[in-house]
């Protein structure tokens, strides 16, 4: 470059958001040729694109010291400041950011640059106000143009890292403090985005762009925020206020704290700075200073000769130890460079440094950057390495550098690792950048480019992956652009938002998805809701306008529409009447919920009504009156099923016109219940199971859930749970027999085909074929049409008999007699007691399945014990069994009072006027099987249907002598085992 008069030379000089660097790219394109140097390979990259877009790719040229675009004939050039190409002519030079020139280690860059870089015809200075001064000295004719602020800048205060204002960066110095401050962001605000000076350019461009596109609110970072990023930043927030520079930890300057504070507030837009995460306040001056922009000037910037002599390494040195004439000038302190130097001149390297070509190649080879800062002999290796190439065999020799950027080829590791691997292939990207350094440096600047990108995307993702929920971002996006696309919800109910899952909605619930470490935060819960709120919304509306066949109550007293629960049932004021708990967010107010209350409040009842309609109808039936209104709404409130025994003494006193009104009514009297056939159906007893729980222990208990499903399947009885209220059984329309839950219609059938045969005495003359389990004395045996109706034999069906009040008789097959005349008759009076008791209803027809005084054709009270035989204990049952027999007969008997024999019976009977004796396999109305032609007994000469004197002597006569009669043994006991033995002995 030229060296132009002073009167071309402009410092373009001011605050943060001045608008310099927008100002000096106008000015270099209004020429034909021009310059920028630029503090950062990213700012670089940012102003390179934005002159392309103006005046096409092969116009520009960029240049950095890992990046080199050249097109044919490029008109701009732009490049790092430190890859400026001094020895090109250009019309207009600019250097931005000309207050790096106080850093100690790139400052005597940007001081040269400030003296030397001159276009032909317009050089532009940018920079801090406080670098007035110098360039006064440095330049006396150069022109100072001051810029004022866009926006103003304002003290904040301090505030928690948890209360900073959206659109803020936090501003740290250390790598570990950064990576804590946007862990902690994550897990209160969604996200961070990370910028430092050690990650690479890419990635520091991708986290940039994460900030800026909004999906992230907070920015974390270094003082490498306060070099020529544009960033939409609102507030800056200090978490420290001091910093290690490389050689000292110390205070940053108010022109430092200055530069960064700055970029709150862009263009027009107003901007604010403070203190966060313990940091102290700042005092009254510095605030001051700060925000009227009003700092000490720069008094001394760093200065290094750059008239070199390559004569030799030592003039080589002795011209790097040059000390400057100017006081505004002062020597940098030793740096990377001059270490690397000093390390090969003592080593072969400088051996092999002869001649001034030499020597220029090996000051070249010392200005490699130690992008791994691991040592200053480590980095001396290396470039001892590179120079000992190039002087022996012309070329850095692919094996070795091919060994090393495999090593760099690995984009797998955690984010110290990636960060690694990046600072080393950023050391083979600068050699391969190089001119004549390798064989074949195209195929290596691809290879190095193609590695660092796929690193520092690795990177990024990590650092996206570890310090960005997604999920939070894309909500805080949305809860600000209104415009962006709605959420997606599938079949299971989950929402997404641009592929992210956010949460699941059932019914009118949103629930909130949760990540690992993730805090509940209200303005992430307030983001969510007003993403999903148009959908409740929706949602409302379409409930309120559903057909009924939409809401279904399941057994866990939940209410689904449409596969979704969205209410549940609670106790009411009355049984018919439960409360209506909507399951739904705050999200789901005023008219909305009121609609979607309105609705579900009217279904309930409707279905209420309708599927317990013969129920409903007996809560105040118009045409019945007196007990029977009373029965009727007895059977009301056990929705519809009611133990006979409650109300025996009622049914008792109704006659038969009362008792065809109720059958209208769908009301049948059984044995064991009055209940309505129609009401024992799946549906019906589910809700009355529903509604019964809801009254009696909730509907959370054990059972509720259960029995519907046993219902539905068909079974006609099974094991009862004993951890199951047994209530819960009678109102699933079940009653607990023994150790099973036997269906009431099916225990009404068994009933019914008992019912004849007690009615029945085989041991006596019929006329026939005796129906299948007849037995004498009015007993019965259990037969396969009773145990397929249940469902069940053995000892589960004897447990059911026994505990509806039968008794078992059992004897040995193999000693099978005809039991006596008044061990057979022992139960038939109470039978026949039982008969004369339900013969008016036997006569009004079938349409009852048992008498009306309810439990006694089957159910008889043992001896002394007064109570119904409903409620027999199960201990009654049969009297312990003796040793396992091949097989056993056994005889089923109604428990009752035992008599002496059926004549004592017979002759009550004739006492009441009958005209013979009543056979105790008939009835009194003649409705039972009747005794064979001419199997009566005949008439007494007497006239009076009994035997006189003569005929009863006569019939004593005729019985066997006391000898000859055997005694009977109880079949159990072990007289009748011995009375066998005996009897086979004769």
């Amino acid at each position: 470059m030229s060296f132009s008069p002073s009167h071309s030379v402009k410092a373009i000089l001011g605050p943060t958001n001045t608008g310099k660097t927008y100002f000096a790219i106008e000015r270099m394109l209004a020429h034909p040729t021009g310059m920028i140097g630029l503090p950062l390979r990213l700012l670089a990259r940012e102003v390179y694109q934005r002159i392309v877009e103006r005046v096409g790719e092969q116009a520009v040229a960029l240049i950095t010291g890992e990046e080199r675009i050249v097109p044919a004939k490029p008109r701009y050039w732009v490049a790092t400041v430190e890859a400026m190409p001094m020895d090109i002519h250009v019309d207009c030079v600019a250097v931005d950011e000309i207050q790096t020139a106080i850093d100690f280690d790139r400052g005597h860059v940007f001081t040269d640059r400030i003296l030397k870089a001159r276009g032909l015809h317009e050089t532009l200075l940018l920079g801090s106000a406080t670098m007035a001064g110098v360039v006064k000295k440095l330049i006396p004719h150069a022109e100072i143009i001051d810029r004022p602020r866009f926006s103003q800048l304002t003290y904040a205060g301090s505030k928690k890292l948890s209360r900073q204002p959206a659109r803020s960066a936090i501003v740290a110095f250390s790598a570990r403090q950064v990576y804590a401050i946007a862990e902690l962001i994550r897990r209160e605000r969604g996200g961070a985005a990370v910028v430092m000076g050690a990650l690479s350019p890419r990635t520091r461009n991708a986290q940039v762009e994460l900030y800026q596109n909004g999906d992230v609110d907070f920015l974390v970072a270094t003082d490498a925020i306060g070099m020529g990023l544009n960033l939409d930043i609102h507030h800056v927030a200090f978490a420290d206020d001091s910093k290690f520079d490389g050689h000292q930890s110390r205070p940053l300057t108010p022109s430092e704290l200055g530069q960064i504070a700055g970029r709150a507030g862009r263009h027009k837009h107003n901007g604010s700075f403070g203190v966060t995460g313990g940091t102290e306040g700042f005092d009254e001056e510095l605030v001051v200073a700060l925000e009227t922009h009003d700092f000490q000037p720069i008094r001394q910037v760093q200065w290094r000769n750059s008239d070199l002599n390559f004569s030799s390494v030592e003039a080589l040195r002795n011209s790097l130890e040059v000390v400057p004439q100017d006081r505004t000038l002062t020597r940098v302190p030793i740096a990377t460079d001059q270490h690397a130097l000093e390390f090969l001149m003592r080593n072969e390297a400088g051996a092999l440094a002869r001649g001034h070509d030499a020597v220029k190649l090996l000051w070249e080879c010392c200005q490699t950057p130690d992008y791994q800062g691991i040592s200053p002999a480590a980095h001396g290796e290396i470039v001892t390495r590179i120079y000992s190439d190039l002087r022996r065999i012309g070329s850095v020799r692919a094996d070795w550098i091919a060994e090393q950027v495999r090593f760099c080829d690995n984009a797998e590791g955690d984010i110290d690792t990636l960060s690694n691997r990046i600072k080393q292939i950023r050391t083979w990207t600068f050699v391969a950048n190089r001119k004549n350094w390798l064989e074949d440096p195209t195929y290596w600047r691809e290879k190095t480019r193609d590695i660092e990108d796929r690193l520092s995307d690795a990177l990024h993702e990590r650092l996206t992956q570890r310090f960005v929920d997604r999920r939070t971002s894309v909500l805080l996006r949305h809860l600000k652009d209104k415009r962006m696309v709605s959420p997606e919800i599938n079949e299971r109910g989950e929402v997404r938002l641009e592929g992210h899952l956010i949460g699941t909605l059932e019914g009118f619930r949103f629930t909130l998805a949760r990540n690992d470490g993730d805090t509940d935060a209200k303005g992430l819960r307030g983001a969510a809701d007003s993403v999903v709120a148009p959908e409740i919304h929706n949602r409302a509306e379409r409930l309120a306008g559903s057909p009924n066949e939409e809401f279904v109550l399941a057994t866990d007293g939940r209410l689904r529409w449409r596969g979704e629960v969205v209410a549940e049932l609670a106790e009411g004021d009355s049984l018919y009447r439960p409360r209506i708990l909507l399951l739904a967010d705050e999200t789901l107010t005023g008219p909305d919920l009121e609609k979607v209350q309105d609705r579900l409040s009217l279904w309930l009842r409707h279905h209420i009504n309708t599927v317990l309609e013969q129920v409903m109808a007996l809560e105040a039936p118009a045409d019945l009156e007196g007990s029977a209104r009373g029965l009727a709404y007895q059977l009301f409130e056990h929705i519809g099923l009611l133990p006979r025994a409650m109300v025996a003494d009622e049914v008792k006193g109704l006659d038969q016109d009362v008792r065809g009104k109720l059958r209208k009514l769908g009301i049948k009297f059984g044995a064991y219940h009055i209940y309505l056939p129609l009401s024992l159906k799946p549906a019906p007893r589910e809700l009355a199971l529903i509604l019964f729980a809801l009254k009696n222990g909730g509907v959370r208990q054990p059972g509720v859930s259960d029995i519907p499903h046993i219902v539905l399947s068909g079974r006609t009885s099974f094991v009862v749970d004993p951890e199951v209220d047994t209530r819960l059984y009678e109102i699933a329309g079940f009653k607990v027999a023994g150790s099973r839950a036997v269906r009431v219609d099916i225990l009404e059938r068994l009933a019914d085909i008992i019912r004849p045969l007690v009615a029945l005495d085989a041991g006596r003359p019929y006329q026939g074929e005796l129906p299948a389990g007849a037995a004498e004395g009015n007993g019965f045996r259990v037969t396969v049409e009773m145990t397929s109706l249940l469902g069940c034999s053995g000892d589960d069906f004897s447990s059911i008999l026994t505990s509806l009040g039968y008794r078992v008789r059992r004897t040995p097959k193999a000693a099978v007699e005809t039991p006596a005349p008044a061990e057979a008759s022992a139960e038939t009076p109470a039978l026949e007691q039982v008969l004369e008791d339900n013969a008016a209803s036997a006569e009004a027809g079938n349409e009852d399945a048992a008498p009306e005084n309810a439990e006694a054709p089957v159910v008889v009270a043992e001896p002394g014990e007064g109570a119904v035989p409903d409620a027999a204990p199960a201990e009654a049952a049969a009297e312990p069994t003796a040793p396992a027999e091949p097989e056993f007969d056994e005889v089923w008997f109604p428990g009752g009072r035992r008599h002496n024999d059926n004549r004592r019976h017979e002759s009550r009977n004739r006492r009441e006027g009958e005209d013979g004796p009543r056979q105790n396999n008939r009835p009194r109305h003649g409705k039972g099987p009747r005794r064979p032609e001419g199997a009566g007994q005949q008439a007494r000469p007497n006239g009076k249907g009994r035997p006189d004197k003569a005929e009863r002597g006569e019939r004593k006569d005729r019985r066997p002598p006391r000898e000859d009669r055997k005694p009977v043994f109880d079949p159990d006991s072990p007289f009748a085992a011995l009375a066998a033995l005996r009897d086979k002995s004769e």
